[in-house]
Parts: C-alpha cells; sequence; structure tokens
C-alpha cells in the first residue's frame, strides 16, 4: 500500500504543469513586455500630441506642420481665446448640468425598474420585460424619435437630450441582474422585520449594489457627456452641448476665425481645436479613475446572474 502511494505520487511529480501555471520564458517576457510598450506608445502618443499641439504657440504650430509633440515654450493662449469667447464657456456648463441632472435621472428611474423587474411577485414583471428588450432588438429610428419629441413640445429644449434616452436597456439588465443576486434571504429578514419594499431597496439592496451602480452612473455619465447627435437634431446652436460644439471646430471647421488673440491675429486652428478637445476630455478622465476598481465585480456580476 506504502509502494502504490510512493508511485502515485512520483508520477504526481513527473506529471506535466497546465500551460499557464508553467514560468513564462525570457524570450516570452520580452515580447510581452514589447507588445505592452508598444500598445502604451500607440494610446499616449495621440493624447500627448494633443496635449502638446493645444499648448505651442502659433509659429510653432506653422513651423511644425500643425502638429506638436513637445512645445518649446508652452503657453495657454489657445485655452484663454476659446473660454473668453464664451462659447464654449456656455457648451461646457451646458454639458455639465445636462451630464448630472441625466445621470441622476437615470439612475433612479433604472434603479427603480431594475428592482421592480428583479421581484418575482412584481404585477406583469415579464411582459414588461419583453417589452424592455424588445426595444433593446428593435430601436426606434431617427425619424420616429424626432417626431415623437416635437409631438411633446421638447424640440430645443434640455429635455429633449435627457428624456429619449432616460433608461438603457443595458444598463437595465445588469442592474436586475445584480439585484437578483442579493441572496433571498435578506429580502425575507426584512420583512420579518416589518421592512416594505422601499425600506428593503434602500436599506438593504442599494448598500449592497454599490459597485453595480457606480458602473452604471459612469456609463450613464460618459453617454450623456459624449453625446451630440440629438443636440444636432433637437437643439439650436445657442444651446450647444460641448461636444457638438467641439465637432463644429474639428470637423467642420466654422467657428475658427471668431476666435482671435488680444493683438486681433487669428489663433492657430490646430491649437484651438485641440484646446476644445482637451476641455471635453479632461473631465471624464478625472472621474474614471475612481470609479475603475468598480468594472469588473459590477459588469460581471450582473451580466453573469442576468
Amino acid at each position: 500500500m506504502t509502494a502504490t502511494r510512493a508511485a502515485l505520487a512520483a508520477r504526481a511529480t513527473r506529471a506535466p504543469r497546465p500551460a499557464w501555471m508553467e514560468k513564462p520564458r525570457p524570450l516570452t517576457q520580452a515580447a510581452k513586455a514589447l507588445a505592452l510598450v508598444t500598445v502604451v506608445l500607440l494610446v499616449c502618443v495621440p493624447f500627448l500630441v494633443i496635449l502638446s499641439t493645444s499648448l505651442a504657440s502659433t509659429d510653432e504650430v506653422v513651423a511644425n506642420g500643425g502638429w506638436v509633440l513637445w512645445p518649446q515654450d508652452p503657453t495657454l493662449k489657445a485655452y484663454r481665446d476659446i473660454l473668453d469667447g464664451g462659447i464654449v464657456t456656455h457648451a461646457l456648463g451646458v454639458s455639465a448640468g445636462v451630464t448630472v441632472i441625466g445621470t441622476l435621472l437615470s439612475l433612479a428611474c433604472t434603479i427603480g425598474l431594475a428592482y421592480a423587474l428583479s421581484r418575482p411577485g412584481t404585477f406583469g414583471r415579464k411582459p414588461v420585460l419583453l417589452l424592455v428588450l424588445f426595444t433593446f432588438l428593435f430601436p426606434p429610428g431617427m425619424i420616429p424619435s424626432f417626431l415623437l419629441v416635437k409631438g411633446l413640445g421638447l424640440l430645443d429644449t434640455y429635455a429633449s437630450l435627457v428624456l429619449p434616452v432616460l433608461i438603457n436597456v443595458f444598463n437595465l439588465v445588469v442592474l436586475r441582474g445584480f439585484f437578483q443576486s442579493v441572496p433571498e434571504e435578506l429580502y425575507e429578514a426584512a420583512r420579518l422585520d416589518g421592512a416594505g419594499e422601499w425600506r428593503v431597496l434602500v436599506s438593504i439592496v442599494l448598500p449592497l449594489s454599490k459597485a453595480a451602480l457606480a458602473v452604471v452612473g459612469l456609463f450613464y455619465a460618459v453617454a450623456y457627456w459624449n453625446s451630440w447627435f440629438y443636440a444636432s437634431l433637437y437643439l439650436e446652436s445657442d444651446h450647444w452641448p460641448l461636444q457638438q460644439v467641439l465637432r463644429t471646430y474639428v470637423v467642420a471647421g466654422s467657428g475658427l476665425t471668431d476666435i482671435t488673440t488680444g493683438e486681433g491675429t487669428v489663433t492657430a486652428p490646430q491649437t484651438v481645436q485641440m484646446a476644445v478637445l482637451v476641455i471635453a476630455t479632461v473631465p471624464i478622465l478625472l472621474v474614471y479613475p475612481f470609479l475603475q476598481k468598480y468594472f469588473t465585480k459590477g459588469v460581471l456580476t450582473g451580466a453573469i446572474k442576468s
């Protein structure tokens, strides 16, 4: 018996380990490091060019053919010019307001509907869920959406940027799956203590769903912040958010001649474009690192459970 055990132990020792448990060879490690450095450069160099061009002087931008990798004499003139003009400042306020208010409203409505669809005893749960999923598979077209917004009297109002996209089906499914992952024993214990549905949601479900709420909230915030298409359909130019102004500057090229320095000379178009692009990108970059740790837990838990 002892000999048999010794033979099995020796055979187990000689058995090859799985490929993912083997220590990588030096050549493999070097290849991975090279691939990682290449990807980092491909991602970071464009951002560096954008930031450097926005900080470069007009003469330096012209001398380098429109793009600057590292400015010799950094200046904030382009930022002062576009912010003093009032157009970008107003658009920045519009985007911030729509993002904050829209994210809060979308989170509130998504949480309420997701919680109702996650509870087995909700009246009409399955028909409503099928209706919601149907809109995900067959979204409305541009013309029906425009006619609906027009019929509701929402044209040229900021509500037209929020109400048509108030609930995102993907975010709803993620939250519903996360709510379903909460142990049923917690619901039963809360009801034995006399808690109603609102109390259960606020005191038990939401505190346990911080990861999913952070992910969904960031999804909504990024969507509202980056939205420009609906603004081009529903709003006049005086009410445009930042992304639509950015598109006008970068793609259409209009509005650049209105931005002048104190001496009356027009700032280099590339400098203005990159400065607006930096202003439109930095807020999301500042928020994302604080919520990144919730991404894996929040999305995977909701997706697997659903």
